[in-house]
């Protein structure tokens, strides 16, 4: 077999030269330095530990339950009236209360969890030595190799994206030695966390199940029955299949530890595995919702799920069975490098520098970084960058990327693993688009969708709304409902998730254009009858009989229009003349209003603006928030735009309509320095003192910066504020991401760097280059959004696009003096196949290829520049308002290479 040279490994992957041991016993936080492979759906953590070795299956649907209720409240519908008398008196004394006069309502959603965690135990052969773990990004291949005194061993697993399988092929040693390895389940409650927090484990029954044959290792677990839950009847399992070539396999039973949960007749059944040439282990994870009964669980002894993942991974043995006995394990390989080497190949990133560091291995690389702290290392950014893109692949494609990712190795997670969308999903899918992963946007909208009936009962229990949705600020994957919520954190009255989390499927539009997305149970999609039609009160039965024949949702007609028209409508129903603000902006109150006059706007009451309040008010709500007024421009915006585009009977209208509830919205205000304000109130102190940068929300994820130079400096001076006033509060990566990301938007360089830098130079980063929530672990909570974030901000400073218009360099660092960047997507139809700069040589080189004919393009750059030629003929030179540019005009399948002089 061919191992790969660490210089390849540098190029294409990661290694390590040491692992660190899951123990059986208190396995801590040691899981979070394993290797992680997925496809979107299934994955694993592995530790690479030579001898005793352990995987930890993932599958991205699995949650567990818990006693909270899974509907919204009714006693939250009554407090709209109260909340927005008491926000405009700004009496911040007033508190939400619910049924029992209780003023803290915050349950908890389900819990991510892991799936079975599988452990090798392999007999040591004299002293260890020549150790390497590596992980391939092409091919989403986990290996180990060392040596001992029966020679050089090798093992290697992948997660198929093509079967939906994970693989581990473990072979004979170099010499010839054979395999000889005991296989067994660990059990749940001496996994990480399994006995704190709130998942109540004590309640979940489980077995751990062996055939006679030794040809099968499972494990199937029925989860608590809590009244009201979709889960009071379901579970999951685990299963392995064991081929094993040339050797001799045996079932036995390990010692029972006398687990109160652990149900199975017998305890702890496990393989032995003697003398073989080969072994391979295909393993699939999934749960189901009927699983009957627990108090029956115990004496049941045919499980529906088992025989499910059995057929499943027999029918991936069958398609991969040599005449040899061997499971063709390359061919396997090759059937899922396919698909996912597509996505990782379609961007590379270098920067010239550090040229020694290149080659590194993990530790070498992060503690180049921590010896430099004042600077971004070069390698450690390339490497940061490819790790990001690589891990963001193998959790896309079924869903969002967790807070976790996919991965985890806990029982009590923290923030239970869910997906929180003011913040943590929005920087994990904010390279998705321009970073050319075609998967991810699929997972995504089925996230987005399959929430959606809940988003609709939020904007009705919350607001009294009809025909509009409203994003929670929490999802556990399979319910996103309004039940977390107190004065701190009024989420009832977040109102600007809609616009952006709709935004990365507006711009997976622009970026691709129109799409036909498959449909899927997983959608919910027969819960969507009356969300997905612009008429008020949804399909018609035929209209959805039609849909669903099909096949398959048109991404403008039947997913765009229709959820853009729903969030628009949020902003016309929350828009009442009765609050509003004169024409000195005074905010004022008149029972019975009607229509407002000319100079008054809307009053956005009660708002939120996560999570933060003004000085002397002590309530977070409040009105106005500066990231509602621009959710509001941007959410109108795209509706107005994606009108036009579909061009439905009746469409002129509803653009007029949403185009003079523009003009009504309130203004962004400018503090006395000039900054951008968190909330457009005259009667609010204004509050720098935290690490959300929600008011910065018109630089990102809008545009708004882009073409209102007064509202640029503004929003620079606010930013600077953040910096300079705010004294606590800044370990979190999503602040410093979403700071990054800001400062990209702003074309500041580096203060891109000095975002990210944070995070880099401390602890974020554990040896598999995985990272944590925090700079220095403060909450010990395993956390991608740092590590996704930061291919975004890379992006987004080497590359600007919107419709219509392309910026290349826009927030270059000022050290980054030679690299490139290839495959990066615009949001006009078009790929960036290359982009080059040499600022000592003073040339900028960039390739475009338009996937869309008449693609009329407004082409810049960031960095001064005198002149520019396309395909060698010197272009004209065009000046407006923002400065100096060039048009092209490109065909479908046209490429055209442009060279800037700088």
């Amino acid at each position: 077999m061919i191992v790969p040279e660490p210089a390849r490994m540098y190029t294409k992957g990661n290694y390590a030269n040491a692992y660190t041991e899951v123990s059986t016993v208190h396995p801590g936080n040691a899981w979070r330095e394993g290797m992680v492979s997925g496809n979107g759906e299934n994955g694993y953590i592995t530790s690479g530990s030579p001898y005793t070795d352990c995987f930890i299956f993932q599958n991205m649907w699995f949650n567990y339950p818990s006693r909270d209720p899974r509907a919204v409240p009714q006693e939250l519908t009554g407090q709209l009236d109260a909340a927005r008398q008491n926000v405009y008196k700004q009496n911040d004394k007033w508190k939400i209360t619910d049924a029992d006069g209780s003023t803290r309502i915050r349950t908890f959603y389900y819990s991510y969890h892991p799936g079975h965690q599988l452990r090798f135990n392999i007999p040591s052969h004299g002293s260890l030595s020549g150790y390497q773990r590596w992980t391939n990004y092409e091919t989403a291949e986990t290996g180990v190799r060392y040596s001992d005194e029966n020679g050089e061993w090798v093992r290697t697993s992948f997660t198929s994206r093509e079967d939906n399988v994970s693989i581990t092929r473990i072979t004979a040693s170099s010499t010839g030695a054979k395999v000889n390895i005991t296989l067994s389940i660990d059990d749940i409650s001496a996994m990480s966390g399994a006995n704190e927090g709130h998942n109540e484990l004590n309640g979940l029954q489980y077995k751990k199940l062996v055939d006679a044959n030794a040809g099968v290792l499972a494990q199937v677990v029925h989860y608590p029955f809590y009244a009201g839950s979709e889960l009071a009847y379901g579970g999951y399992a685990g299963l392995t299949q064991v081929v094993v070539v040339n050797g001799t396999k045996k079932r036995i039973l390990m010692p029972d530890n006398h687990e109160a949960v652990n149900v199975g007749q017998e305890a702890n059944p496990a393989i032995q595995i003697k003398d073989a040439d080969a072994v391979y282990l295909i393993t699939r994870s999934c749960r189901t919702h009927s699983m009957g009964r627990i108090e029956e669980f115990g004496a049941m002894a045919h499980y529906n799920i088992v025989d499910e993942l059995f057929e499943g991974t027999h029918a991936v043995v069958q398609k991969y069975s040599a005449a040899d006995g061997h499971l063709d394990y390359e061919a396997a390989l090759a059937a899922h490098t396919m698909k996912h080497s597509a996505e990782f190949n379609a961007v590379s990133f270098r920067i010239e520098g550090d040229a020694p560091h290149k080659n590194s291995d993990n530790q070498t690389l992060i503690a180049e970084q921590q010896s430099t702290p004042v600077r971004v290392n070069h390698a450690f950014m390339e490497q940061v960058y490819n790790q990001g893109r690589y891990a963001m692949i193998c959790c896309s494609g079924a869903s969002a990327p967790r807070l976790y990712g996919m991965w985890t190795g806990e029982w009590n997670p923290g923030w239970r693993g869910i997906y929180t969308l003011d913040a943590n999903v929005n920087l994990q899918v904010a390279a998705m688009n321009t970073g050319h992963l075609t998967h991810a946007a699929l997972g995504y909208i089925t996230f987005f969708l399959r929430n959606t009936p809940d988003f609709e009962a939020n904007a009705r229990m919350a607001y009294g709304m009809h025909d509009a949705i409203q994003v929670s600020v929490n999802s556990d994957g399979d319910r996103a409902m309004h039940v977390e919520y107190d004065n701190d954190y009024p989420f009832e009255y977040w109102n600007a998730g809609a616009s952006g989390c709709l935004l990365p499927i507006y711009e997976y539009w622009q970026c691709y254009g129109n799409q036909q997305i498959p449909l899927h149970d997983k959608m919910r999609i027969h819960e969507l009858q009356p969300i997905l039609s612009v008429q008020d009160g949804g399909m018609s039965d035929e209209e959805f009989t039609q849909l669903l024949d099909k096949g398959y949702l048109d991404l403008a007609a039947d997913i765009l229009l229709p959820l853009l028209t729903k969030q628009a409508n949020f902003w016309e129903q929350i828009c009442t003349p009765e609050y509003y603000t004169d024409i000195n902006g005074k905010a004022c109150y008149q029972q019975g209003k009607v229509r407002l006059v000319p100079g008054e706007k809307y009053l956005i009451i009660p708002a939120y603006s996560p999570e933060n309040h003004p000085i002397g008010y002590n309530s977070t709500i409040t009105a106005n928030a500066t990231m509602d007024i621009s959710a509001a421009r941007d959410g109108l915006s795209m509706v107005i735009a994606m009108e036009g585009e579909v061009k439905r009977e009746g469409y002129e209208a509803a653009i007029a309509k949403w185009k003079a509830l523009l003009e009504l919205l309130p203004n962004y205000k400018y503090d006395y320095d000039g900054a951008l304000r968190e909330w457009a109130m005259n009667e609010y102190t204004e509050n720098n003192n935290h690490r959300h940068l929600s008011h910065l929300y018109p630089a990102w994820p809008a545009y708004e910066t882009q073409t209102d130079p007064a509202l640029t400096r503004a929003a620079k001076i606010a930013i600077d504020n953040r910096d300079r006033l705010n004294t606590g509060d800044d370990t979190a990566g999503h602040g410093w991401m979403h700071k990054a990301l800001v400062q990209a938007r702003l074309k500041n360089g580096d203060g891109v760097l000095s975002s990210l830098l944070p995070m880099m130079r401390d602890a974020a980063y554990y040896s598999s280059l995985m990272t944590d929530h925090d700079s220095n672990r403060r909450c010990n909570c395993y956390c991608t959004d740092t590590l996704f974030g930061t291919v975004g901000a890379i992006n987004e400073a080497l590359l600007f696009s919107n419709t219509g218009e392309i910026e290349i360099l826009p927030a270059l660092p000022s050290d980054w003096l030679t690299g490139s960047i290839h495959g990066l997507m615009a949001r006009t139809r078009a790929e960036v196949k290359t982009l080059t700069w040499n600022l000592p040589a003073k040339s900028v080189h960039l390739v475009l290829r338009s996937h869309r004919n008449e693609n009329v393009i407004r082409l810049s750059a960031g960095l001064p520049w005198t002149e520019a030629r396309i395909n060698g003929d010197r272009a004209d030179v065009l000046q407006d308002s923002r400065g100096k540019y060039i048009q092209i005009t490109l065909s479908e399948g046209t490429e055209v290479t442009v060279a800037f002089e700088v």
